[in-house]
């Protein structure tokens, strides 16, 4: 059945408006925190049940009390992490209670980790994205990339995923994810895409929901604060191994990963997968436009968060530089990250009014779980390391000096990958990078070797809608069924293993 869209009439954007209302609904649905009953009900009982037995057995011909102890706590996170028992961030505060009652740590040393420079970094990072989407900065930017790829089917794939994965280098992908999933429903409903539309149709469909999901996640691997577990990886580096990652030295790295993976997703879902062979969109355009127009002119407030935006993200890759213009090294970081965090809150945008970019209230919609989570990881690594568990699993795994470091490198990254299919990937980098170190310091081989490719797999989730929640809001779109996201997930994650293994191999080493 064909269908006319007359761009400028009240009924097709009533049609949307319906449409996103329903579709609003069906994200929060499939986001919302699972129901106290089964899983969760046995973590809640599991967890403590388990950190008892473990304090109780503890045979010391195997390991020292301390490491026992750690195990236990750890064990008592894994199962709550895993059950979702309580809130991820929540269990990440078990070890301010469960170490120093046990003795492993004193307060103090429990809960100095919850204040680590990298989280600090972060939040700066946070309070910047926020900025962008108090005022609409990131939309604005995202619609004129859009706009510049032309209307042919696979252009518009093509700018749908480059605007999203340059958006997810500085926000939430979360947050990229849901803005940019209501700009992709305008485009598709030009072609009245229903279950009995033809291949071509909804192939376009799916393509450009998976590109969009698929490219917030691959995105935020580009930068330190796009996405938790490289905060969480730069974070161990510093604190079990003395070594500083900059925002510069790590977009090195992660930019040309990041630009090969998105290159790689797009030719498989566009000309192997799902090619759609349709004719140019030339309405498209016209969505576009409209959607820019209702934006209205650059107010005051975007360009002041742009100069913001701009001048941190510059002082960022110019660190090195500044440090030695200025004959120091005090300035890193996070300080820079905090500095763009406070100027959004003393920036006037009418000083008579007493009017500023961001006011504090604003700050309820910062992941503060994600921070507590942060300093929940850093704190158990300590404790791992300081009762030389990462140095015993790291012997033990390293125990024949034969082992291949290709092949060691491409089971530890298929391993992160494919767990962080079904479990929170800052969890899993919590718990399993702290491993990885010590099994790098057992073998004698640069650290970076290993967790910089374990790292970046905690990113590819391509497989299932529960993966990633840009997965799961695309998913809730009804363009998807889970066997073509399975499809070309499986795809993905091999292609992403093997592309890991061989960037370990030459970019990494030759950059650190």
């Amino acid at each position: 059945m064909e269908y006319e869209y007359c761009f400028h009439s009240s009924i097709f954007w009533i049609k949307v408006e319906v449409q996103l209302l329903q579709l609003s609904t069906t994200i929060e649905s499939t986001m919302r925190q699972p129901d106290f009953h089964g899983a969760r009900l046995f973590g809640l009982i599991a967890g403590p049940a388990l950190f008892t037995l473990i304090i109780l057995w503890s045979p010391e011909s195997m390991l020292n009390p301390l490491a026992w102890k750690v195990i236990a706590t750890a064990a008592w996170m894994i199962v709550w992490w895993i059950t979702e028992a309580a809130p991820i961030a929540v269990t990440a505060l078990l070890p301010i209670v469960l170490f120093p009652l046990t003795g492993v740590f004193t307060i103090d040393e429990a809960t100095a980790p919850y204040a680590n420079k990298i989280i600090f970094l972060f939040m700066g990072g946070f309070l910047l994205g926020l900025g962008m989407e108090r005022h609409n900065l990131h939309k604005r930017i995202a619609l004129n990339l859009i706009k510049l790829t032309g209307t042919n089917p696979n252009g518009i794939i093509l700018g749908f995923m480059l605007t999203t994965a340059f958006i997810s280098m500085w926000i939430s992908n979360t947050a990229t994810t849901v803005m940019m999933l209501p700009i992709g429903i305008s485009i598709i409903n030009l072609l009245g895409i229903e279950q009995n539309s033809e291949k071509g149709k909804k192939r376009f469909a799916l393509s450009l929901m998976l590109g969009i999901a698929y490219a917030a996640n691959i995105g935020g691997t580009a930068t330190i604060i796009g996405t938790p577990p490289n905060v969480a990886w730069v974070g161990f580096m510093n604190d079990m191994l003395g070594v500083e990652v900059t925002f510069a030295k790590y977009l090195t790295v992660g930019l040309p990963i990041c630009i090969i993976m998105l290159t790689i997703t797009y030719l498989l879902i566009t000309r192997v997968l799902y090619p759609s062979r349709i004719n140019k969109l030339s309405e498209s355009a016209q969505v576009i436009d409209d959607q820019i127009e209702s934006l209205g002119q650059i107010s005051r407030a975007e360009k002041l968060v742009a100069v913001i935006f701009v001048t941190t993200a510059l002082a960022w890759i110019l660190r090195g530089s500044i440090n030695n213009w200025l004959n120091t090294n005090l300035l890193n970081d996070s300080i820079i990250a905090i500095a763009g965090g406070i100027l959004m809150f003393i920036t006037p945008i009418n000083i008579k009014k007493s009017k500023f970019l961001m006011e504090w209230e604003y700050t309820s919609k910062l992941p503060w779980g994600i921070l507590l989570l942060f300093g929940g990881g850093l704190t158990l690594a300590k404790a791992m390391e300081k009762s030389d568990i990462v140095q015993i699993v790291g012997e033990s795994i390293a125990g024949g000096n034969d082992i291949s470091l290709v092949l060691l490198i491409a089971g530890l990254t298929a391993f992160m990958l494919f767990m962080t299919e079904i479990m929170s990937n800052v969890a899993l980098t919590v718990i399993f990078v702290p491993v990885v170190i010590g099994i790098s310091v057992s073998l004698n081989i640069n650290p970076m070797y290993l967790t910089t490719p374990v790292t970046l797999a905690a990113s590819y989730a391509f497989m299932m809608p529960i993966s990633t929640p840009p997965n799961a809001i695309v998913f809730s779109s009804g363009m998807i069924r889970i066997k073509d996201m399975m499809r070309a997930g499986v795809l993905l994650n091999l292609i992403a293993i093997a592309l890991l293994v061989i960037l370990s191999q030459t970019l990494i080493p030759l950059i650190y």
